[in-house]
């Protein structure tokens, strides 16, 4: 299982699977139960792991950033029941420039128990390096097109010239 295939699902526990997507919505395996369904986008939108932000004092930073803190600190990972003060200050030791007064204790509690489902099923958390965000940006970017570098200098009626004919009416 990879990381970047790895989705929430609004209005649903968990984490999911993306096995497969259509039009009208997506086939999903759960994390915890491996039940497989077809959720529709009708009625749930989809995030994939990879690319959630977490607001920091700083840059925002990646999930993946935020679960690999999580990973290599010293700190006991905290029960998900626990409540809203000791996941903040677990988060203070942790990541201490995250911005605690947009990220809410029900976001990190989500956080923790995904880190939980995470780690139970042996997912690698990957975080891109500068070079892969930087390849991915050149690659999303659209190069601009040479052939029509001179149509902002053109009058409207030469960018679209429109053929006159005539009908045989006299």
């Amino acid at each position: 299982m990879e990381y970047k295939k790895i989705v929430s699902v609004t209005g649903m526990s968990g984490l999911y699977e993306l096995l497969s997507s259509k039009p009208d919505g997506a086939v999903v395996r759960s994390l915890e139960d491996n039940t497989s369904k077809f959720i529709s986008t009708r009625q749930h939108n989809f995030s994939q792991l990879e690319s959630i932000e977490v607001y920091t004092t700083k840059d925002n930073t990646t999930l993946a950033e935020l679960f690999e803190a999580m990973k290599k600190s010293k700190e006991k990972i905290p029960d998900i029941n626990v409540d809203g003060k000791a996941l903040k200050t677990y988060f203070e030791k942790v990541y201490p420039d995250m911005d605690f007064e947009r990220v809410y204790a029900s976001d990190m509690k989500k956080m923790v128990k995904w880190y939980h489902i995470l780690e139970k099923n042996k997912i690698e958390i990957k975080v891109k390096t500068e070079e892969e965000k930087e390849a991915e940006d050149l690659k999303n970017s659209k190069p601009g097109h040479i052939e029509n570098a001179h149509v902002k200098d053109m009058k409207p009626q030469q960018m679209n010239p429109k053929k006159i004919e005539s009908r045989g009416v006299k």
